[in-house]
């Protein structure tokens, strides 16, 4: 059984502080073969990824695809690394910095820190730093505009972990899904927009054909 998280002191009348925490899928902590390894096994270990019985699906893991995939993938990691680190690990930090910055402007006084559900910073660890700085009202947003169980619900599984091993808990909230919100819509059109206005619009006859990720049923 896990131990509980260490409770950080605690005076009665403290103003509510609150926290958003941004969670993406996750990224390798560097670009080699042992490094992709330990990501891939730790994200095709999960069945909410993977959701074939564990007596078919670990042979062929740990047999055959966490020993060929890591170097094949280490390499195309390699590929797209940058001096700061991981691409996806940036601009999440920078998603992170920004919106602290544009709620800061909106007279919103909240904490705002990332996290992925496969390698570091981990859920778990950002909750706990989260809650020892005091924060007692977090909010879940997995960046995952539509809800799915191998995505947003595992981000939330290990938020449910990480509370049951806590025994003061904060108050969660968790953001299921935004793909038909205004705003995120909005985005979306600026950012055609501004693409356009750099590069020059296409003519009356072409047309803009937006594809998504898709999962099988």
């Amino acid at each position: 059984m896990p131990s509980a998280q260490p409770e950080p002191p605690h005076s009665h009348g403290l103003p509510a502080r609150t926290a958003v925490l941004l969670i993406n899928l996750g990224t390798p902590a560097a670009p080699t073969t042992a490094a992709v390894r330990r990501y891939l096994g730790e994200f095709l270990s999960d069945p909410r990824v993977v959701d074939l019985p564990r007596v078919v699906w670990w042979p062929i893991l740990h047999g055959i695809i966490l020993n060929v995939r890591p170097r094949r993938s280490a390499e195309k990691y390699a590929s797209v690394w940058t001096a700061e680190g991981s691409p996806l690990q940036v601009h999440v930090a920078r998603q992170a910095k920004l919106l602290l910055g544009f709620l800061g402007r909106a007279g919103h006084r909240v904490v705002v820190d990332y996290a992925m559900r496969y390698g570091e910073p981990s859920i778990g660890a950002s909750l706990s730093r989260l809650k020892a700085d005091g924060c007692t009202r977090i909010l879940l947003l997995p960046l995952y505009p539509q809800y799915a169980a191998s995505t947003t619900a595992a981000a939330f599984d290990a938020a449910c972990k990480w509370l049951q091993q806590t025994r003061n808990q904060p108050e969660i909230r968790m953001v299921r899904s935004f793909a038909d919100d205004p705003g995120y819509l909005a985005a979306l059109a600026a950012s055609v927009r501004d693409h356009w206005a750099a590069n020059g619009r296409p003519g009356d006859s072409w047309r803009l054909l937006i594809s998504f990720h898709g999962l099988p049923r």
